[in-house]
């Protein structure tokens, strides 16, 4: 059934790069709306950002007209529809209006059509399946816009075979629920993404991390990730144990902290007790160098950042860096689960109040005192440097010399020179 309303709060489609690219496809035969995310958004309320346009202009039209505007096009995906147009440094991609005509997975055989309906039918999710055109009707041919009105996220038609032409459907299935959704996810859904848990094992890692890192930081994320860890979902995505108590404990800990969602430090509580966790997680989802060593290094002995006293905690901080430590002391506080602390708040916040010095010592001075260069001038800055933390970090020019003697003492003796 076919239903339309008038969104009236969007002015981005009668103005500014949106507009004058939907000017510049509409008429003359054609027609072209934004669709999915933008209108979805729109509609609940939320921030607009990238706007998808479906139109029933075939490609080598898009371009042509693009072009006749002065619009840049790029076909970013050209064989199967796409084009993208950079307006003002906007881009849009816009896709030619499709029709099924063979499914078997994500390689369906696709063609180019005219019908709005049946564009929206392959689509994945009826809040996901909507379209607004020019003037500001929203067009619905799936139930969406009652989706929408119940925070609601259903497959469109029948569940399991939107699963089986892609799989990666059973993730998005539940990082567009604890993005956009509200209490229990769809059953018929749920059990749908249960009941095609295997085809999972099909999807390339850097398609699962994607969904993973967008779902971490969802604002639903714990209810979410509780249920894909209870419908034994979660264990085929990180291949170990669910912390789901820490996930929640971490979220938490953000919130109080008003810190902003982070998805390495939110994966680390859920997936990671000892540093062989975290390398396992990095290789399942191929992360990135930069996430994979996070993740490292919040698993690396981060028991030892529970109850520190303050000359503790700022040799952990001096150690470490105000980002690893601050990571790493909010995982070992989630997994204490000890919620609005007032030590572990005074831990996390050291960095805020107290920026550890530089180490003032050089080479120069242990050349001085007759350590030759190489190996063990190294050494023996090393042992230096020990000694300053265990001191406190003084700077007063007779302690730091009182600290370079006793340490060239220590290494002559130790290597009877």
């Amino acid at each position: 059934m076919t239903e339309a309303r008038v969104l009236s709060d969007a002015p981005w489609l009668k103005s500014g790069p949106a507009g004058r690219v939907l000017a510049v496809l509409n008429g003359n035969g054609e027609e072209a709306r934004v669709i999915g995310g933008a209108v979805r958004n729109a509609l609940l309320g939320l921030a607009v950002a990238d706007i998808d346009i479906a139109t029933t202009a075939l490609p080598e039209e898009v371009i042509r007209r693009a072009a006749a505007a002065g619009i840049k096009s790029v076909p970013t995906g050209i064989e199967h529809g796409t084009v993208t147009l950079v307006l003002d440094k906007h881009p849009f991609e816009v896709t030619t209006l499709r029709e099924d005509t063979e499914t078997f997975g994500r390689k369906a055989r696709v063609a180019f059509g005219r019908d709005w309906m049946r564009d929206a039918e392959r689509r994945d999710f009826t809040i996901n399946g909507l379209s607004i055109d020019a003037s500001g009707v929203v067009h619905d041919y799936v139930g969406g816009l009652a989706d929408i009105a119940e925070r609601r996220v259903r497959f469109i038609g029948n569940a399991n075979e939107r699963i089986a032409e892609d799989y990666l459907r059973i993730l998005r299935f539940f990082r567009i629920h604890a993005a956009y959704g509200a209490g229990e996810p769809d059953r018929a859904g749920y059990l749908a993404c249960i009941g095609g848990r295997a085809g999972l094992a099909s999807l390339s890692a850097e398609r699962m991390r994607m969904e993973m890192v967008k779902l971490m930081v969802a604002s639903g994320a714990a209810g979410a990730i509780s249920a894909m860890a209870d419908s034994g979902l979660l264990q085929q995505i990180i291949g170990g144990v669910a912390y789901t108590g820490p996930l929640a404990a971490m979220i938490e800990v953000e919130r109080m902290l008003a810190l902003p969602a982070d998805a390495m430090r939110r994966l680390a509580a859920l997936t990671v007790a000892v540093t062989e966790d975290a390398r396992r997680v990095a290789t399942r989802l191929r992360l990135s160098n930069a996430e994979a060593k996070a993740l490292d290094s919040m698993g690396h002995r981060w028991w030892r950042l529970a109850g520190m006293d303050e000359a503790t905690a700022k040799r952990r901080l001096y150690r470490l860096g105000p980002d690893a430590y601050r990571d790493r002391l909010l995982l070992a506080w989630a997994r204490a689960g000890a919620g609005d602390d007032a030590t572990w708040r005074q831990s996390a916040d050291l960095p805020q109040h107290w920026s550890a010095p530089k180490f003032p010592l050089k080479a120069a001075d242990f050349i001085a005192r007759g350590i030759a260069e190489g190996p063990a001038l190294g050494h023996v800055l090393t042992i230096a440097e020990d000694a300053w933390i265990a001191a406190g970090f003084p700077l007063e020019a007779a302690v730091l010399a009182a600290v370079a003697d006793q340490t060239v003492a220590r290494f002559a003796r130790d290597h009877r020179l």
